[in-house]
Formats: structure tokens, sequence, C-alpha cells
């Protein structure tokens, strides 16, 4: 008898809240549409890690079934990166190959996860109670890139203990772009500047130059950044699986049939993550703001870097594809083109939108990997 009632004894206020939360992020997917794909199986895999006993977690000195994913995927990184293979195969890097200048702009709105990371690292050494030290200050400051497979590969290296929070901050951030980046944006542009008008005109970019360019990509960033390869690298590779022209079955494959099945089983590892122990903590609440704080960040730091080039160029470029330079691909661009509409119904900055888009989705994995090689050598090891 006392087996049925297990059930019951082992609830506690802590596990109503955890339903609570997990129950949100289901309405925000279903009701809102916020990245359904990753909300819904999170606030799920919530739900499922707060139930009696965390059955689904740990059972008996054995581990459940979504530890067991949770030590696959998550500790080996191996979710992250077959993630990158999908994303990989999903991006037209065309836009960015005619306007290569957009680099800058995809460097430039990394901005905010550096700031950050220097942030909490003096709020760290200013309240040491915290527990914040240089790793973890660098594993919340990425996520400010909007990016989340990167947030949860340099999370797991540096803050595994702060990957649930760290992780839905992420893709929360990712799907808020469209309430997020409009009040940044206006805040720091005027009517004028959003009115802006930019050469929409079509380059070809031939075959050649599309199947070369994730080739450079990968050994210039194995160079710069090695530690950066398995994410870099892994996203190229899914490009050249695109752009081959001979891997059709292979491309759509990654598209969909990956790309679903990796982000179901990321979306309800992460969720499980979320025992009410380890993140209904005063720590859950700073991280969520300090996210915040680095998205912020990393929006303002595009949109002022494309003011400051306006200064001393003779074609001027809307300062909101600035804000398309974080990873939040393809919202960000489209958010920018609703807004560039909004002021001008015959503008369509879209396509330089993108192409910034682009280029934050290579930089974000890129400074990903410069802040893990960093932040070790700054600590002498």
């Amino acid at each position: 008898m006392d087996a049925l009632l297990q059930g019951f004894t082992n609830l506690n206020w802590q596990s109503f809240v955890m339903y609570a939360i997990g129950g949100l992020l289901i309405f925000l997917a279903i009701k809102k549409d916020y990245e359904p794909m990753l909300l819904l199986p999170i606030g799920f895999g919530a739900i499922l890690v707060n139930l009696p006993l965390s059955a689904v977690w740990e059972y008996e000195g054995a581990d459940g079934v979504l530890q067991i994913f949770y030590n696959i995927g998550i500790i080996t990184e191996v979710f992250p990166v077959l993630i990158f293979v999908a994303v990989g195969a999903m991006i037209d890097f065309s836009p960015l190959l005619r306007r290569p200048k957009m680099l800058f702009l995809g460097a430039a709105a990394q901005f905010g996860i550096f700031a950050t990371i220097a942030a909490v690292a003096l709020v760290g050494e200013a309240f040491p109670g915290l527990g914040i030290d240089l790793k973890s200050a660098s594993a919340i400051g990425i996520i400010g890139a909007a990016d989340g497979p990167t947030s949860i590969f340099v999370a797991t290296k540096f803050a595994s203990q702060f990957i649930g929070p760290i992780s839905v901050a992420a893709y929360s951030y990712m799907a808020l772009v469209p309430i997020i980046q409009p009040p940044v944006i206006k805040l720091l542009t005027t009517p004028a500047e959003r009115r802006i008008r930019m050469d929409n005109t079509e380059k070809k970019i031939s075959k050649t130059v599309l199947i070369l360019f994730p080739i450079l990509v990968t050994v210039i960033a194995g160079i710069l950044a090695p530690i950066s390869v398995p994410l870099v690298g892994l996203l190229m590779f899914g490009n050249l699986i695109r752009v081959s022209g001979v891997l059709d079955r292979l491309s759509q494959s990654a598209q969909n049939e990956l790309a679903n099945l990796v982000t179901l089983l990321l979306g309800i590892t992460i969720g499980s993550t979320m025992h009410w122990e380890k993140f209904l903590q005063p720590m859950t609440l700073l991280i969520l703001a300090l996210g915040f704080v680095a998205f912020v960040f990393d929006t303002a730091g595009g949109v002022l870097f494309v003011k400051f080039l306006n200064l001393f160029s003779k074609d001027k470029m809307n300062p909101m594809i600035g804000a398309a330079g974080i990873s939040a691909f393809p919202m960000s661009s489209r958010v920018v083109q609703k807004l560039a509409t909004k002021e001008d119904p015959q503008n369509f900055i879209l396509m330089p939108a993108v192409s910034a888009n682009v280029a934050g989705q290579v930089a974000s994995a890129i400074a990903g990997g410069i802040v893990l090689a960093i932040v070790p050598w700054l600590l002498g090891g």
C-alpha cells in the first residue's frame, strides 16, 4: 500500500512551482508559437523530472531514460554538434557571399557576450557568495549570442551545474526576439535611419565559391580558434552537404529528420535538467537576468557598429541590419524587415539583414570557441 501512495507522499510545493514553469513554456510554445519545437519539449521535460521520485532521471540507483539521454547527448556534446550539422544544411550562405562585409556585423553583434562576461565576472568578485567564477561568467555571457547549441556547448565545459537555466534562457530569448529587439533598435536609431534604403542587387555566386566557402571557413576557424572546430566544422559540414549538389538526400535528411529528431531529444533532455532542487535557486533568476542583458548588449552592439561605419561611408547602411548580426536565424532578419516596412512600406532590406544574420550564425560559433580557448588560458591552464 505504501508503494501505491509514495507518489503522494513525495509531493512538495516546489514541484508544483516547476509544473507551473513547465506549463508556461508549453503555453508559450502552443499559444504564442514561440520556438515550439524547443519550448514544448523543454516544458514537458521540466514536468517529467519533477514528478515524485523523478523516475525519468534516476530510480533505485539506476539511471533513468532522460539521464541516459543527458549523458550521451549533452555531456558528450553530441546533440549540440548534430544540431549544427542540421543548421548548416539549412543555411544558404549566398546572401553573405554577395555582401562579405556583413561578416563584420556578425562579429560586432557578439559584443554583448564579452561585455557581459566582464560584467558578470566583476559581480562574482564583488559577491563571492554567489559562486560565480570566470568560467561561469563565460557560460552566462554566451547566452547573448541567442545560439542555443553554442550556449549548451560552452555550459557543458564551464558550468554544467547551470546548464538548465542557461539553456532555458538561451532558447527563451531566441523565441522572444520579436519582442526584445524592436524596442532596443528603436531606442538607438532615428526614424530617418530606419528608412535608409540599401542595394538589393542579387549577384550570382558560382557553385565553386559556395563549395569552397565552408571548407575555407573551417580551416581558418581551426587555425584561429581550434577549439571552435566541433561547432564551426560541423556547421560547415552540413552546409557542404547542401551545396555539393551530389548529396541531396543527405541534405534533406539533415534538414528534416536529423533536425527534428535531435531537437526533440535535446529539448526534453534540457527540460530534465530543471529539477526544482537545482532550478529554484536565486542563481537561476540571476542567470535569466544576465542573459537578457547579454542579449540586449549584442543587439545594441550590432546597431551601434553600423552607425559607426556610416560616419566614414558614402553608401550608408540601415543601422537596423546590425541587430540581425545575432545568431537567431532567421527571426532577427524578419524583425528588421518588419521594422523597415513599418517606417517605409517600399523599403526592402531583408537580404542585407539575412546576410548579417547568417554571419552571426558563424560568428557566434567562433565566439564560443574563442571563449573556450581564452578563459582556461587566463586561469593559467
